[in-house]
């Protein structure tokens, strides 16, 4: 690891230079293949149960139950791959996953009552297998103290965005083109293929803890615990629910206007705009620190939510929703960033499963309320759900921003030294 660190700390931290990290390729094509049912689980879930039930809000409610479990269980998969290795998680993880997918889609088709479709969305969610964060964390392993790493976390967000613009249009075609259980049969298999292929790439994942790194005192370190990580978690549990209300108010609102099958260009428009930024923050050398970006952009993604609600064409709310996405790249790329200096290298895969959970969190909240509201008010009022929920989640950043602060740079504060360490960037 120290080699790639120091052949890559002089460099300028773009895109060539963090693809040419020794070994980077042998898990960024399986990662890339196992995150795609990422994207499709939850639009999955509401596009097959909405057909079956005639119901925003239970189609949500189910998407969201899928959403909790996934957010409650997934730091615990982080907390595992930590202290045993990803693919002793994974292997195992992804059967399970397949065989939740398999129960919930059959109760769907066969008219079961909600309380079953519940049951079954609990382990479909919480076997959902945590491939970002497991790649972000050999990122991190590869690329501890490198100016890379930053770019890193760039890429990641570009990766997860192309996802999110995949993801959605292949389950949406498959859902309204083939079946409606479809999407969810593609998920599972893609799932389980990814999975194991991704798994068997054991070369590059961090070297399990087991009680020696992310300890402190000779106690192990729990990611939680540390503040930032805890503030961290409601900026992207705020980011949730922009995705969950989105996601509904979209297929409610194509399907409103009489053009469903437009659902997954609309929801794709979205994912570009967050993909294109994401593409510009990778290639930015920047100079203020990931806290201070962070507190900038988040206020920016709580103003381009504002006029959702007021679009009532395609092609405005396609443009709004782009400029949504746009926003939400900086405030998903810094908050990456900032584990790497705020939690232990024992850790950073639990740090990383909490954020992607609190994100899934918020989608389910997002797309449980959004369908509550679509119901009784029709679909604009679902895109109130995204200002809310970023809102809120300012307001907490505001007030607790100095958690942020990574504790080296709060003793050189203290200290009085009022400059930063330099970054060696041609």
């Amino acid at each position: 690891m120290a080699s790639t660190v120091n052949d890559s700390a002089g460099a300028r931290p773009g895109y060539g230079q963090l693809l040419r990290t020794r070994g980077a390729w042998t898990f960024l094509l399986p990662g890339f293949l196992a995150r795609q049912p990422f994207a499709m689980l939850t639009i999955g879930i509401l596009l097959l149960v909405n057909d079956t039930t005639g119901s925003y809000g239970t189609a949500g409610t189910v998407s969201a139950t899928a959403g909790v479990a996934m957010a409650l269980f997934a730091p615990q998969s982080g907390k595992l791959a930590d202290r045993f290795g990803q693919a002793a998680v994974l292997m195992p993880g992804v059967v399970v996953h397949a065989a939740a997918i398999s129960l919930l889609t059959a109760l769907a088709l066969s008219d079961a009552p909600l309380w079953a479709l519940l049951a079954a969305a609990v382990p479909a969610g919480a076997s959902t297998p945590q491939i970002g964060p497991m790649v972000r964390a050999r990122w991190a392993n590869k690329l501890e103290g490198s100016p890379l790493m930053s770019t890193a976390a760039a890429f990641e967000s570009v990766t997860d965005e192309f996802t999110f613009v995949i993801g959605p249009v292949l389950a949406t075609a498959l859902c309204t083109g083939v079946h409606p259980a479809a999407g969810l049969v593609a998920e599972a298999v893609l799932t389980l293929a990814g999975g194991l292929l991704f798994a068997s790439q054991r070369r590059t994942q961090p070297q399990p803890s087991r009680g020696a790194a992310g300890e402190a005192g000779g106690k192990r370190v729990s990611a939680l615990s540390v503040p930032g990580v805890r503030v961290l978690a409601i900026v992207m549990l705020g980011i949730g629910t922009v995705f969950g209300g989105m996601q509904v108010s979209m297929t409610a609102f194509t399907k409103e206007m009489g053009e469903p099958g437009l659902n997954g260009l609309m929801y794709g428009a979205f994912a570009a705009g967050n993909m294109i930024a994401g593409i510009v923050c990778g290639v930015v050398a920047w100079r203020s620190s990931p806290q201070r970006r962070l507190l900038l952009a988040y206020p920016l993604l709580v103003l381009a939510t504002t006029p959702l609600w007021a679009a009532h064409h395609m092609v405005l709310l396609g443009a709004l929703g782009m400029a949504v996405g746009l926003c939400i790249a900086p405030s998903l790329i810094t908050g990456y960033t900032l584990v790497e200096k705020l939690v232990p290298p024992g850790a950073r895969t639990e740090a990383f499963t909490w954020l992607t959970g609190a994100v899934g969190l918020g989608q389910a909240a997002g797309a449980t309320v959004g369908g509550r509201l679509i119901d009784a008010h029709g679909a604009s009022t679902g895109f109130l759900v995204p200002l809310g929920g970023t809102a809120a989640a300012l307001v907490v950043l505001l007030l607790l921003r100095k958690a942020l602060t990574p504790r080296s740079e709060s003793v050189v504060a203290a200290r009085g030294v009022g400059h930063r360490e330099p970054v060696s960037v041609d």
